[in-house]
């Protein structure tokens, strides 16, 4: 039946050697509250072992995008699960949940197990960095659906949090500063025009660019991981907002904190640190330099709303420059962004 199943396109042995190349990875994100192994019809977690009064379970899911095609050409695979980790556990720390586990759904035109280890080996090492179990997960082989070497991943991260302690944006106020924590480049998101500007000004992939990496390396760099660092400031300082800077860059994400009419961010962009490839980007792509601040994260992929007498609380939590980007202020805009030249 394998041999018949093997002539249709789907090899099953195949199958059963990426899961066994797995394991090694998956076991280093295990944690207490699990309950049985990989392998399972379902995964299963043990609230009861929290400690918790009255969790609060928030979920967040997402893919990484066509950064994916990057990392396809140049057979760079070990990584991008890394990536698809960051962009969910990212996206639920800013209710102040952290995460506790962590399921991936591969497809793939065929299961080469090699590949698929250099995968998911990325996922656990993004779980592992987050405290978060990678409990479970999907390897699809579907031939006929995804093109020779393609595949795609996606995942579903959830968290908890206490329901005293969850963050929804009510409490940011007039004067509130805003700060923000470094990205490790430009994430996950924008990569169509990033694949774009690469290909229509035919840039050397190999070259080195910054610091001894090439522009392969800086492209593919790993979306960070702020669970630790979050987690830090939450201990330390009242926060009343955080934004995870995604997908529609600044202009997006940052009004989506304020849930308050008559409140808005202003945004003051010469205290951001300049990132060299938002500069190599934004010449060779002809982009508007306010236009980059609505596509990327500027090298700034977090952010916190604290008050004043909160900021040097968060700038003694952690091991790490932090940056007074802006401040709270009264009004009817969705947003200001000053200093951009």
């Amino acid at each position: 039946m394998a041999e018949s199943y093997k002539q249709s396109g789907v090899d099953i042995h195949a199958g059963y050697e990426a899961v066994e190349r797995m394991k090694k990875h998956v076991n280093k994100t295990m944690r207490k509250e699990v309950l049985g192994g990989l392998g399972s019809f379902g995964a299963a977690f043990d609230l009861s072992q929290l400690n918790m009064k009255a969790p609060v379970l928030v979920s967040g899911t997402d893919g990484v995008g066509t950064k994916l095609r990057l990392a396809i050409d140049s057979d760079r695979h070990d990584t991008i699960g890394i990536d698809a980790v960051a962009m969910c556990v990212n996206d639920i720390l800013t209710t102040g949940a952290m995460p506790l586990y962590f399921l991936d759904y591969l497809a793939l035109n065929k299961v080469d197990p090699v590949i698929v280890e250099q995968i998911v080996k990325g996922v656990a090492d993004g779980c592992a960095e987050s405290e978060c179990a990678l409990i479970g997960g999907e390897t699809a082989e579907m031939g006929d659906m995804y093109h020779t070497g393609d595949y795609d991943i996606a995942g579903f991260a959830v968290g908890a949090v206490e329901k005293d302690a969850y963050i929804t944006g009510e409490r940011i106020a007039e004067g509130d500063v805003i700060l923000g924590l470094a990205s490790s480049g430009i994430h996950s998101n924008g990569y169509s025009l990033v694949r774009k500007i690469i290909k229509d000004n035919n840039l050397d992939l190999d070259a080195e660019f910054d610091n001894g990496k090439t522009l392969l390396d800086v492209v593919l760099e790993p979306t960070r991981l702020y669970v630790k660092s979050a987690k830090a400031i939450l201990d330390a300082a009242d926060v009343h907002g955080m934004c995870h800077v995604t997908g529609g860059g600044f202009i997006e994400n940052v009004p989506r904190v304020f849930v308050t009419d008559g409140l808005y961010p202003e945004i003051d962009v010469t205290n951001i640190p300049r990132q060299k490839i938002f500069d190599l980007l934004q010449e060779k792509g002809s982009i508007d330099k306010m236009e980059m601040y609505n596509i990327f994260n500027m090298g700034i992929g977090f952010i916190f709303i604290v008050p004043r007498e909160a900021v040097e609380k968060v700038r003694s939590a952690v091991n790490e420059e932090v940056f007074e980007i802006g401040h709270v202020v009264c009004g009817d805009k969705a947003i200001d962004i000053k200093g951009v030249i």
